[in-house]
């Protein structure tokens, strides 16, 4: 089976790399002191607080595999030569116009591991980053969202 890529930038994966290491040496520790602590009680199969430590330990192992598969597939984005161009690509912050009500939002896009609407950075396969994706200052995209059809003019891309 082929591993899907990851797009990130730089600082998507030093931030991948930082909780991929935190798990490995901080919270695997905790659990596995969680676990010592809780067989000391006795009975393991009425014990609670050995299965909570069991089930996160399960996670933290399983989440542990999933960084190691993101960063192993990682593709770091570099947008500079799109960005001489004028061209939205990722990694760039784009600001657009929403024709029907005159606002304006500012947007960086990214790859979906580090999107984060509530930061303003969307995904290139959201509605809104796949439309404006290799579009110039000026172009008028038309983008399908669960709400309707809307229009946005770029207005600057850097």
């Amino acid at each position: 089976m082929a591993n899907k890529e990851t797009i990130l930038t730089a600082e998507g994966l030093r931030k991948l790399e930082d909780e991929l290491n935190t798990l490995r040496t901080v919270r695997r520790q905790e659990v596995a002191e969680r676990l010592k602590v809780a067989i000391s009680y006795g009975d393991i199969s009425e014990n609670s607080e050995y299965d909570d430590a069991k089930s996160e330990q399960a996670f933290i192992e399983g989440r542990i595999l999933e960084l190691e598969q993101m960063i192993n597939t990682a593709t770091i984005i570099d947008d500079t030569a799109n960005k001489k161009k004028g061209i939205v690509s990722l990694g760039s912050t784009v600001v657009v116009k929403d024709l029907e009500t005159g606002d304006e939002d500012e947007y960086t896009i990214v790859g979906t591991t580090e999107a984060d609407p509530f930061e303003n950075r969307i995904s290139n396969e959201s509605p809104v980053g796949a439309a404006i994706l290799g579009q110039k200052v000026n172009t008028v995209v038309q983008v399908n969202t669960p709400v309707g059809e809307l229009s946005y003019k770029i207005i600057k891309i850097s």
